[in-house]
């Protein structure tokens, strides 16, 4: 299928990509961050969305215990969307390298995170000093995160308003700041209609590792 401005498979990363991409997962229009929530607390359950935020920001849906792709194979294509509610101080937003600004990714990657950080402070620390440094008390990592989050509440609240899943599983890098686990649920509530959510959410069983090992389960189910 021809890439398209904005998605994966149209970007420089994903052209790249699908040059090493087996087969098997291209045929489906898959990448291993689809199939992460078949590496997740989130077994049995019917509606999953799972999101990688690591370097970039991935995310899939899955369906009955399988990947939903969707007819134009950008199903589950999350961090192309843009930050929803912004303030006029996220607006338009950083350049993303899809073409857009304002990309969800280019707010709640890990990379996102380190450089919200560094326009508080003027200096560059990777990810997981950064939430260390908030857990000390630092006032500016302290900031940073909380700001983090309240994207990151933002963006899946929008998930929960059109798909209303049964659990949502968080891997990358930035699934293992144990803070947000506590800290999105607690805002989330302001952003989805009604404001009652008892959404589940879970960091991915096997953390880091978690699209790896979905790539090997999404190749034998393909091959099925």
């Amino acid at each position: 299928m021809p890439g398209k401005r904005g998605t994966l498979n149209g970007s420089r990363q994903g052209r790249a990509a699908s040059r090493f991409e087996p087969a098997r997962l291209r045929k489906h229009g898959a990448t291993p961050r689809v199939s992460l929530a078949a590496w997740s607390l989130a077994a049995g359950k019917a509606v999953v969305f799972a999101a990688i935020l690591g370097t970039g920001t991935g995310a899939g849906v899955a369906l009955g215990g399988r990947p939903h792709v969707g007819r134009n194979g950008v199903g589950g294509e999350w961090g192309h969307n843009p930050l929803p509610w912004t303030t006029s101080e996220e607006t338009p937003g950083p350049d993303c390298y899809c073409g857009k600004r304002g990309c969800l990714e280019t707010w709640v990657s890990g990379t996102g995170f380190e450089n919200d950080y560094a326009r508080l402070t003027g200096t560059r620390l990777p990810g997981p000093d950064i939430a260390a440094r908030a857990e000390a008390g630092e006032p500016a990592a302290v900031t940073a995160l909380q700001r983090y989050a309240d994207r990151l509440a933002r963006g899946l609240a929008h998930v929960i308003g059109i798909l209303d899943p049964d659990v949502i599983v968080l891997g990358g890098g930035m699934s293992n700041v144990s803070a947000l686990y506590r800290l999105i649920p607690e805002q989330w509530g302001r952003w989805v209609f009604g404001a009652e959510v008892d959404t589940p959410l879970r960091p991915a069983l096997h953390g880091d590792s978690s699209g790896v090992r979905g790539a090997a389960w999404l190749w034998g189910e393909c091959s099925q």
